[in-house]
């Protein structure tokens, strides 16, 4: 490494540590203590430690960390107490010209499992400048949700702002697939195979080959046009490759490419008869689209196989594989067919029903794509095996997600179950509260008189005599069947005081509210009037209750959805 690479690398890891601004007196210490012999040079080193720093200091530090990952990942240092949450660096990589894939069949939408993988390379694209690719694996027609397609696109684009992506559907490169199927069988790779399915795992299992597998490249090459036009009919034969037949791995053994499925798929009709599996259309399409690197489960260390023995007889450099752990979600129920079924027979009310964990759902309830992003970072490209039980993982999400909401969201009371009340003696007053504690004061006006509404549940815990306070507001003691006011000093609430809770003034303004919660059920109620300005979509605090998302602006009632605490 050059003195100048020395430099840049203890300048960006500089930097990095200090929020976007490196000290160039720290950096000519890192270098002179690796490069000892630069000593005697060191006025003329501390010149380009000094051109070099200020190089540096005018990149964003976003950009520091992604260079720092390219050229030196080893330097990327956790803070004293807490987790380094920084993925480790991709093998083999120029940036610019990173493409990833993330390829989900179209079932129903995507899922927190989904969403882990898929964040991976959407971070990983984002730090290399790279293209991602949603890449929707529809050749099985008979596990297809129609409506998946457009779940899938609009969970994708929502998921992954702002990076170079592409949506590919695999059904429509049907005729991709049979140039290279033919290919193969013309080059005696591949071939035909009539057996019936169960002879031909008996002998494979024995190391026995096919009798198919001799057949020549016109026989082959006869038999895949029969496979196409309908001579053969589903069940009667399968494309397979020619690989080891007596491979250690039986999983190994001249596996199928290809086979006759006759259902009618939901997006090409009856056009084709002879689709392609996994392996091939796999292997196919990351070669295809230039993809150079690929993050799998490591479930499919065997299929990474299969596809390398297609590389290699077509000439092909294969794509850099990670593999990845599984994240077994304890609690959180993922199966999408399962989920459809039952959103079918009404046990769920869509996709987007508040119960489930699928992105429909979260984005509904006001989750960001930051709080996926972090949690997939947080977890790692890693071949550990994982078990997360449905609590903390909301939990952990929940922090993330409030790190991207908390700023933002504006504050306001909401009383649930109201009941009026009069406060006798409570003075008029015009009481002004904050819409953020820390980045928006005042901008909540109230005028109040003697009548307000609270909730039902706080109205029940009251006993004789206590000293209650309204919050920002005054202090008043329940006297048999009436409230009477006391004083309005917080003061005097400290040292006596029972409850603070929240109020809203008897007002015609104070809007109705229906807030849907993450069990599916409705709490009715009252928010203050501010809410009005508020443009559908809005995440706020219900002060004490959760964070919020304004759905609609009903004409009896706003609509909100539970988000979190």
């Amino acid at each position: 490494m050059s003195l100048a690479q020395t430099i840049r690398k203890y300048a960006l890891q500089n930097a990095v540590k200090h929020e976007g601004k490196c000290n160039p007196g720290n950096v000519l210490g890192k270098v002179l203590g690796e490069n000892p012999e630069y000593k005697n040079k060191a006025k003329e080193v501390q010149q380009e430690v000094k051109e070099i720093s200020e190089h540096v200091n005018a990149m964003s530090l976003d950009d520091q960390k992604k260079e720092l990952l390219r050229i030196a990942p080893e330097l990327l240092e956790e803070k004293s107490g807490e987790k380094k949450e920084i993925l480790k660096a991709l093998p083999n990589v120029e940036p610019g010209k990173v493409i990833m894939r993330f390829e989900p069949s179209p079932s129903g939408p995507m899922h927190i499992g989904h969403a882990y993988v898929l964040m991976l390379n959407y971070t990983y694209c984002k730090l290399y400048d790279g293209k991602l690719i949603l890449r929707i694996a529809d050749t099985n027609s008979d596990n297809i949700h129609e409506p998946a397609y457009e779940l899938l696109i609009k969970d994708f684009h929502w998921l992954c702002p702002d990076i170079k992506k592409e949506v590919v559907v695999q059904s429509d490169r049907m005729e991709i697939y049979y140039k290279y199927a033919s290919k193969l069988i013309e080059e005696l790779h591949a071939y035909v195979c009539t057996c019936p399915q169960e002879m031909f795992q008996e002998n494979s299992k024995k190391g026995i080959p096919c009798e198919c597998r001799d057949r020549g490249r016109h026989e082959n090459e006869k038999l895949w046009g029969q496979m196409l036009n309908g001579e053969l009919e589903e069940g009667d034969a399968v494309v397979r490759l020619k690989t080891d037949i007596n491979h250690p791995n039986p999983a190994m053994r001249d596996f199928p490419l290809l086979r006759i499925n006759e259902s009618e798929h939901p997006r090409q009709g009856k056009k084709y008869r002879v689709w392609p599996l996994l392996n091939f259309a796999v292997a196919i399409d990351d070669h295809d689209m230039a993809c150079t690197h690929i993050l799998r489960g490591k479930d499919h260390y065997d299929n990474t196989k299969r596809q390398k023995y297609l590389f290699d007889y077509l000439g092909w450099e294969p794509p850099n594989y990670l593999h990845l752990g599984r994240i077994n979600f304890e609690g959180i129920r993922l199966k999408t067919t399962t989920t459809r079924q039952e959103i079918e027979a009404g046990t769920y009310d869509g996709w987007d029903d508040t119960r489930l964990p699928f992105i429909p759902a979260l984005k509904r309830r006001g989750y960001q794509p930051h709080a996926f992003e972090r949690y997939a970072v947080s977890v790692g490209a890693t071949l550990n095996d994982k078990r997360v039980e449905a609590h903390e993982f909301f939990k952990t999400l929940n922090f993330f997600n409030k790190e991207k909401i908390e700023p933002e969201a504006d504050r306001y009371f909401f009383i649930e179950n109201p009941k009026e009340i009069r406060i006798e003696g409570a003075p008029s007053q015009t009481v002004t509260l904050n819409l953020h504690p820390d980045f928006k004061k005042g901008g909540r006006v109230f005028k109040t008189s003697e009548y307000f509404c609270v909730a039902q549940s706080d109205l029940e815990k009251w006993k004789e005599g206590e000293l209650i306070r309204f919050m920002d507001c005054l202090n008043f003691r329940k006297q048999k069947n009436t409230f009477v006011f006391d004083s309005l000093e917080y003061e005097k609430y400290k040292k006596e005081g029972k409850h603070i809770i929240h109020w809203l003034p008897k007002d015609a303004k104070n809007v109705k509210v229906e807030l849907l919660d993450e069990n599916n059920k409705f709490h009715y109620g009252l928010c203050e009037s501010g809410v009005k300005n508020l443009k559908e979509g809005r995440i706020i605090q219900f002060e004490r209750v959760a964070y919020v998302c304004l759905e609609k602006k009903g004409e009896d009632a706003y609509q909100f959805v539970w988000t979190h605490k």
